[in-house]
C-alpha cells in the first residue's frame, strides 16, 4: 500500500547496537556504519562540535596548524575533512595548495557551500574536497609536505594502514599531524570527563542533531575503545615516521600527534 502523505517516514534504525558498540574498532562493517552516521550528523555537526567542545575545538585546530609548520608553497592533504574547518585554517596559512578528503560525501557537499562564505577569493582558490578513503588514496607518492587528520584516525577501520598510505604520499621530510581525543589521566578530571562524554554529550548532541543513527552514542565509545596515547604514537614510528611527539591541550581531553615522513 502506498504511503500516505501525511505518514510519519519509517524511523532509521540506529547503525549501532549496544552489543556492538562494545568493541566498534573491530567490527567488520565499520566503515560502512561510519559512513552513514557521519551523513546522518552532517548537518549539525560543526554545531555540536563547537558546543561540546566549549568552542575550544577551533583552538585545538589552530594549534594543529602551527605544529604543521606550514611553508610557503606548501601541498596539504586534510584527511577526515568533515565539514571542512580545519582544511580552511589550513587555506588562511602560506600553503600552496590544500586538499580537505572525507568518506563522507554529505560532509563535503556542506564543506564546499560553506567555503564561499568563510575563505576569501584568493583563499578559497586554494582549496579542493573530494571524497577520498584514508587507507587507500589516490595519490601518487610523496604528493604532499603536510598531512592532517583531526578526530577521524580512530574512525578509520585499519589505522595501521591508513598511517602507512599517509607516509607514501608524504614527502620525504614531510610532517603529519594528527589530532585525537584522549581521556584525562587525573581525578577529578577524569571523573567529570567520564560523566560528560558518557551521559551528558549523548543525550545533548542527539537532541540537537535529532539524530537517530546513534552517533552520539559511538563517538564516546570510539575515543574510550581506541589506542591509548602511547601505542599511537608507537605506530606512527612503526609507520615510517620519525620524531614522533605527541602534547595533550586542555588538561589532555585532546593530543596533538606529530611525526616526519622518514627519508
Amino acid at each position: 500500500m502506498p504511503q500516505s502523505q501525511h505518514e510519519a517516514p519509517p524511523a532509521r534504525a540506529p547503525e549501532w547496537s549496544s552489543k556492538e558498540l562494545a568493541d566498534p574498532h573491530h567490527h567488520a562493517q565499520k566503515a560502512t556504519k561510519v559512513r552513514g552516521m557521519f551523513s546522518a550528523i552532517a548537518g549539525s555537526y560543526a554545531l555540536n562540535n563547537r558546543l561540546h567542545s566549549l568552542w575550544r575545538d577551533q583552538a585545538w585546530r589552530r594549534a594543529a596548524v602551527r605544529t604543521a609548520a606550514v611553508k610557503p608553497g606548501d601541498h596539504v592533504l586534510d584527511m577526515a575533512c568533515g565539514t571542512g574547518d580545519l582544511t580552511e585554517l589550513f587555506a588562511r596559512s602560506a600553503a600552496a595548495r590544500v586538499v580537505g578528503g572525507d568518506f563522507t560525501p554529505a560532509m563535503l557537499e556542506i564543506a564546499r557551500t560553506k567555503q564561499p562564505r568563510n575563505l576569501s577569493p584568493e583563499h578559497a582558490a586554494k582549496v579542493s574536497y573530494i571524497e577520498a578513503d584514508a587507507m587507500n588514496l589516490e595519490f601518487a607518492d610523496a604528493s604532499f609536505d603536510v598531512l592532517s587528520i583531526a578526530f577521524g584516525i580512530r574512525n578509520v577501520l585499519d589505522p595501521a594502514r591508513a598511517l602507512r598510505e599517509f607516509a607514501r604520499v608524504l614527502k620525504p621530510g614531510g610532517r603529519l599531524v594528527i589530532l585525537e581525543f584522549d581521556r584525562p589521566g587525573w581525578f577529578p578530571m577524569n571523573w567529570f570527563h567520564d560523566l560528560y562524554c558518557g551521559w551528558i554529550m549523548p543525550r545533548t548532541a542527539t537532541l540537537i542533531s535529532g539524530d537517530r543513527s546513534g552517533a552520539y552514542k559511538y563517538l564516546p565509545r570510539s575515543v574510550g575503545t581506541f589506542m591509548s596515547r602511547g601505542q599511537l604514537s608507537d605506530l606512527m614510528g612503526q609507520s615510517g615516521f620519525r620524531e614522533v611527539s605527541s602534547r595533550g591541550l586542555s588538561l589532555g581531553i585532546c593530543v596533538c600527534y606529530r611525526g616526519v615522513r622518514a627519508t
